[in-house]
């Protein structure tokens, strides 16, 4: 454990609800952001500054997440600006000075004023990651971090114009921000539906396959390097504290990996250490039979202007009962639909508020 990042994440919880909501039509939610983060090393602190009269149905979904709600509680009729700014700034910088054993921070915001706040903790020699929403991130300040995830591209977010219709309004709830009309406006938050079994080992069995395949694809993405049992298992725990294979009817963790292995949703090969072997995902197999798979049903619904990514998951699953991209490693049908554009087999683009698909 003394070899991982200690992480202190700090919210702009303001500047990150009102992006997701203006940008990206749904209300933000901080699961996407700790996994990453969880990729990453280990969060010790979770702070979040905003007005929370502003924000009464997001502190549910915060303190669920463990995270200390700060107040910066505003006078009637005074301005507002750089007041959570401030503390969360001040804080962060008595962190730096007094935890020598923060390595990490997570600055979770798009606004420029953090780019001195940025520049200052790095001097102070800890490693910097900023999160903010892209269209309402402020150029100036990804580069000034040694690593900038936007939130739009984490494992989990789907903009609403991206939510197949069969999802659509299932378990909406409301977010709150100052923008909205009275206290709060409606939003609907996509909530994935169940992915159906279509395996004989009992119901859990795809929900480990999702899990396992897009935290080793988030762990590639990170590190760059080998992705170890070891590794994998420590970072599984730190997304889910009550995670045990034994849960899904495994004695060890390496009889897990090999189950997985056999259904060909990870690769295994020597790795640093005996039995400590390391993991990838398989570079062709099912992933590139479910683009072919994509390619076709565009070029079935295609007359000419494209295909609306909105309910194109549901063409698929007509075509292919259980079809889901999370045990190939990704997070939502936009980021396989991302996938296939970067493989040549399909055209992404952006038209309008939504995205259509066509086949080259």
């Amino acid at each position: 454990m003394d070899d991982e990042d200690r992480i202190a994440l700090l919210i702009d919880y303001e500047n990150l609800a009102l992006g997701s909501r203006d940008h990206l039509g749904v209300p933000f939610d901080l699961r996407p952001v700790a996994d990453a983060l969880a990729e990453r090393g280990r969060v010790v602190t979770r702070r979040a500054y905003a007005d929370w009269s502003y924000f009464d149905d997001d502190r549910r979904m915060l303190t669920r997440n463990h995270v200390e709600l700060i107040e910066m509680t505003q006078r009637m009729g005074a301005s507002r600006k750089n007041a959570a700014d401030i503390k969360m700034a001040v804080d962060a910088v008595e962190m730096a000075y007094e935890r020598d054993y923060l390595t990490t921070f997570a600055i979770c915001t798009g606004d420029s004023d953090f780019t001195p706040l940025v520049h200052k903790l790095r001097e102070l020699n800890k490693r910097v990651i900023g999160f903010g929403v892209r269209d309402s991130t402020s150029t100036m300040l990804p580069p000034a971090c040694d690593e900038f995830l936007y939130y739009d591209d984490l494992d989990g977010v789907v903009p609403a114009e991206a939510v197949p219709a069969a999802e659509k309004g299932i378990g909406a709830r409301k977010g709150r921000g100052r923008g909205s009309t009275g206290k709060g406006a409606a939003a609907a938050a996509p909530v994935e539906e169940p992915e159906p079994s279509t395996e004989d080992n009992g119901e859990s069995t795809p929900d480990l396959a999702a899990l396992v395949a897009q935290t080793v694809s988030g762990l590639q993405r990170s590190s760059g390097g080998a992705v170890t049992a070891s590794v994998l298992k420590r970072t599984l725990v730190r997304k889910d504290s009550t995670f045990s294979e034994a849960a899904y009817g495994f004695r060890a963790f390496g009889e897990l990996l090999d189950h997985l292995a056999g259904r060909d949703i990870i690769e295994l090969s020597a790795g640093p250490a005996k039995g400590d072997p390391e993991v990838t995902l398989p570079e062709e197999g099912g992933r590139q039979d479910a683009f072919a798979l994509l390619r076709q049903t565009v070029g079935e619904l295609d007359e000419g202007s494209g295909v609306a990514l909105s309910g194109l998951k549901d063409q698929l699953r007509a075509r292919r009962e259980g079809f889901s991209e999370k045990p190939l490693g990704y997070g939502s049908f936009l980021q396989f639909a991302k996938g296939a554009d970067a493989a040549g087999l399909v055209q992404l683009r952006r038209q309008g508020s939504g995205y259509v698909v066509t086949a080259p």
